[in-house]
C-alpha cells in the first residue's frame, strides 16, 4: 500500500517564509532546495522528505486560497479556510505585492492577453520569476478593471475593494492613473526613470491637476483631469511678454548662490528655459500634449540642463526662484494668473526634481 501523508488542523496555518517563496514564483521543489540551503528544519533533525511534504501541503493550501484572493471580499466571507485576522491581512498584502522593476515594465503597456504571453521577457530583464510576473500583471489588470470608473480617489477605492495597505494602494493608483490617461512612459529617453520617480510624479498630477484639487466627495474623480484648469493655463501666455522682468528677478535671486559658469549659462539661455515652461503649460489642454508631458520636460529642459552641466541642486534653485519671481511680479496685478502659475508649477517642480538624474 502507498504511504499517504495526512495533515489535520483547525485554523489554516500559513508559514510566512514558505508563502513568500510561493508568491515569488518558486516551484515546490525549488522551495525545498532553498529551505534546505538555509538550514530549514536542521535544528529539529527533520528529514528532507518531511520538509518536502510540508512544503507541498502549504503550496496546495495556497493554490486553493488563491481563488478567493482574486476578490478579497470573498475571502472575508468564505468559511472553508479559518484564518486569523493578521494571517488574512498578511496573505492579501503579500499576494498583491508588486516589484517596482516589474511595475516599471508594465507602465505604458496595454493590459492585454497578448502582452501577458510576452512576460517571459519581463522576467528575464528584471530577474523576477515568470510565475510572479504573471501574478503581478493579473493583479494590475484586475485592479484596473475594478476601479477605473469608480468615483472618488483611486487610492481609497483600491484600499476599500482589495483590503491592502495605503502604501501598496498608492502604487496601484499610479499604474491605473497613468494607464487611464495614457501618459507616455515607454520611450527610450524615459527608460532611466524608475517606477518610484513616476509614482511621485503621477501623484503630484492627481493632487494638483485633477478635479479632486480642493474638492472632496464621491462625485470627484482623480482619474479625470481638471479640463477648465488646463484650458485656463493658456492665459499664462501673457507671461511671455514679461520675460525681461522675470529674468531680472530670477538673476537677482540666483547670482549670489550659483557658480559663475552656471549663472552665465542661465543668463544666455534663460529665454529657452522660460519659453519651454510657458509653452508646455499652454498646450496641456490638448490630449496628445498632456500624454507627452514627461517627454516634453525631458527634451526641453532636462536634456539641455544636463548638456550644460547643471546639478540637481542648481535645477531646484532655478525652479524655486522662477516660481517665486512670477508670484512676486503678479501678486499686485492679476490674482488669477498667480493662482494658475502656482498650481502649474507645483507639479512641474516635483516632476523635474524626480526626472533630473545625473
Amino acid at each position: 500500500m502507498a504511504d499517504v501523508d495526512v495533515f489535520i488542523s483547525n485554523y489554516t496555518l500559513v508559514d510566512p517564509e514558505i508563502y513568500q517563496l510561493w508568491i515569488e514564483g518558486f516551484s515546490s521543489s525549488e522551495a525545498v532546495c532553498y529551505l534546505k540551503q538555509k538550514g530549514f528544519g536542521h535544528s529539529m533533525g527533520a528529514p528532507i522528505d518531511l520538509i518536502a511534504s510540508d512544503v507541498l501541503d502549504h503550496y496546495r493550501t495556497y493554490s486553493l486560497i488563491e481563488t478567493y484572493l482574486h476578490a478579497p471580499t470573498k475571502l472575508m466571507e468564505q468559511s472553508c479556510f479559518q484564518l486569523e485576522h493578521h494571517t488574512r491581512d498578511l496573505i492579501i498584502e503579500k499576494y498583491y505585492s508588486i516589484d517596482d522593476v516589474v511595475a516599471r515594465e508594465i507602465l505604458g503597456k496595454k493590459l492585454s492577453s497578448r502582452y501577458r504571453k510576452d512576460l517571459d521577457e519581463v522576467g528575464e530583464k528584471t530577474c523576477v520569476k515568470l510565475k510572479s510576473c504573471r501574478r503581478q500583471f493579473d493583479n494590475v489588470k484586475r485592479i484596473f478593471r475594478a476601479v477605473e470608473e469608480l468615483p472618488g480617489t483611486l487610492t481609497n477605492n483600491i484600499m476599500q475593494h482589495f483590503f491592502i495597505s495605503n502604501e501598496l494602494a498608492k502604487k496601484y493608483a499610479c499604474i491605473v492613473f497613468l494607464a487611464c490617461l495614457r501618459f507616455e512612459t515607454s520611450k527610450k529617453k524615459l527608460q532611466y526613470l524608475s517606477f518610484s520617480d513616476l509614482l511621485t510624479c503621477s501623484h503630484a498630477i492627481m493632487i494638483y491637476w485633477t478635479y479632486t484639487y480642493q474638492h472632496t466627495g464621491p462625485e470627484y474623480y482623480d482619474t479625470e483631469m481638471d479640463k477648465e484648469f488646463l484650458l485656463d493655463l493658456r492665459e499664462l501666455r501673457c507671461l511671455l511678454d514679461k520675460e525681461k522682468e522675470i529674468k531680472h528677478l530670477v538673476c537677482l535671486r540666483l547670482k549670489p548662490v550659483l557658480l559663475e559658469r552656471v549663472f552665465h549659462e542661465l543668463d544666455g539661455n534663460f529665454r529657452s528655459y522660460w519659453r519651454a515652461l510657458i509653452t508646455i503649460a499652454c498646450n496641456l489642454h490638448r490630449n496628445r500634449e498632456l500624454r507627452d508631458l514627461f517627454v516634453d520636460l525631458c527634451e526641453r529642459l532636462v536634456d539641455p540642463w544636463r548638456q550644460n552641466g547643471w546639478n540637481r541642486e542648481q535645477v531646484n534653485k532655478f525652479l524655486s526662484s522662477i516660481t517665486q519671481s512670477v508670484l512676486d511680479l503678479e501678486i499686485s496685478r492679476d490674482q488669477e494668473t498667480r493662482c494658475l502659475w502656482d498650481r502649474y508649477m507645483q507639479v512641474i517642480t516635483i516632476c523635474l526634481d524626480k526626472m533630473y538624474h545625473i
